[in-house]
């Protein structure tokens, strides 16, 4: 296995930190746990929805946290009654799922429909945030920007 050295990067980024986090536990991923199988989509520009196959459980056993950038769903089956399974291929064991979000990505809402829960995302960046174009005044045009502030 190989492994990803990101110690020149830390010399010339500030703020990447979660990053690169992300990225050194992202080989910790392979041969772990895909319980329960989800989709994530894209179905606009800034609007996104996570899919997760939650066959034999109800709404009220699962939970959704949203808590800064990590978006946590949980489940707990509860046990009724005493079976007696002759094969038992629908897994009802806990789980936790957790998503890491970008910035400014929010939950909006969460629906559970014939086994599938889906959760859907929008990306808001606040209008300070969102690139703008600045005009490039000549000489003196500019001073008389300056004059009216000044009065």
């Amino acid at each position: 296995m190989t492994t990803l050295d990101l110690a020149p990067l830390w010399r010339t980024t500030v703020g990447f930190d979660r990053l690169f986090d992300l990225m050194e536990g992202s080989g910790r991923w392979s041969g772990g746990d895909n319980y329960p199988p989800y989709d994530i989509e894209r179905v606009g520009e800034d609007h996104y929805q996570i899919s997760l196959a939650l066959a034999g459980f109800t709404p009220d056993e699962v939970s959704i946290t949203a808590e800064q950038n990590t978006l946590t769903v949980e489940g707990r089956k509860a046990e009724k009654g005493s079976h007696h399974y002759l094969f038992r291929g629908i897994s009802s064991r806990p789980f936790r799922r957790m998503f890491n979000l970008a910035e400014y990505v929010e939950v909006k809402g969460a629906s559970f429909e014939n086994g599938m829960l889906k959760i859907d995302l929008v990306r808001q960046v606040p209008e300070a945030m969102k690139p703008r174009r600045i005009a490039i005044s000549t000489g003196g045009e500019y001073q008389q920007v300056e004059n009216k502030q000044a009065a």
